[in-house]
């Protein structure tokens, strides 16, 4: 199965680029090879440019806050544990404090850093960091595998408070949908949605071995699913074939 995410709103659509770019920084950083941990710079350079929206750091703080307030309002309740409660709540708390501790823009100490902002300058440049050019960096990308793993994990330093705070909040996102089994008819499926609730993610999930690409598209009223195949140059083409799939709708 290949999931597919579609976001409701441009907030969500911010969380999940960084959430995606996040995944492949850690993910680099992990391996050894100087063109991964070139990449890893790149990604975080990414990162910078994409947290740099001015309300950012205040829409994540809302959105804890939120959160905070929904559980609290469960303590008590019967039907909840009470452990997992608390356990939640603490999380949420601590992202929420460990993001307000931080002053300035996202990877602002990165910024103090002469050597790294040279390279950041010229990363966009094809062929931009080459040995001429950043002879420091050339010099850096032959050190030992575990001496540029530990300086990538001490830069990515400043980044956890973010990426620690998106990964709470979308993990609680999708735990709010149910999944319904769907299926489009001649290639097309639209559902309607109900009035005065407002949803912020969908979920789609359809089977890989059918080729299938859905093109999805979605508002406060409806969701709308098109899928379409890939012919033998890569074109996408719109296709009549009856298929089922996985809908998740996340409030």
């Amino acid at each position: 199965m290949i999931l597919y995410e579609y976001p409701f709103n441009e907030r969500l659509r911010t969380y999940l680029r960084l959430e995606q770019l996040f995944r492949r920084l850690f993910e680099l950083v992990t391996r050894e090879s100087p063109v991964d941990h070139h990449f890893a710079l790149a990604t975080i350079f990414e990162i910078m440019d994409v947290a740099a929206r001015a309300d950012l750091k205040s829409d994540l703080l809302r959105d804890l806050e939120r959160h905070k307030s929904l559980f609290e309002g469960l303590r008590n309740n019967p039907a909840i544990a009470q452990d997992m409660l608390d356990n939640i709540i603490a999380q949420l708390d601590q992202c929420y404090t460990q993001l307000h501790a931080q002053t300035g823009k996202t990877g602002q100490p990165l910024t103090e850093i002469d050597w790294l902002m040279a390279i950041r300058s010229r990363i966009g440049i094809p062929g931009g960091t080459s040995s001429f050019d950043l002879p420091a960096y050339h010099r850096w990308q032959n050190k030992l595998p575990t001496q540029r793993q530990a300086d990538l994990q001490q830069w990515t330093l400043c980044l956890k408070p973010l990426a620690d705070a998106l990964s709470l909040l979308l993990s609680l996102l999708r735990e709010t949908g149910s999944p319904q089994k769907v299926a489009a008819s001649n290639g097309q499926f639209q559902q309607s949605l109900p009035a005065g609730k407002a949803y912020q993610l969908l979920r789609l999930r359809i089977d890989a071995d059918s080729g299938l690409i859905p093109e999805i598209s979605a508002n406060r009223l409806m969701v709308s699913v098109r899928l379409v195949r890939p012919n033998e140059s890569g074109s996408l083409q719109s296709t009549t074939e009856n298929a089922a799939f996985e809908l998740t709708l996340c409030a």
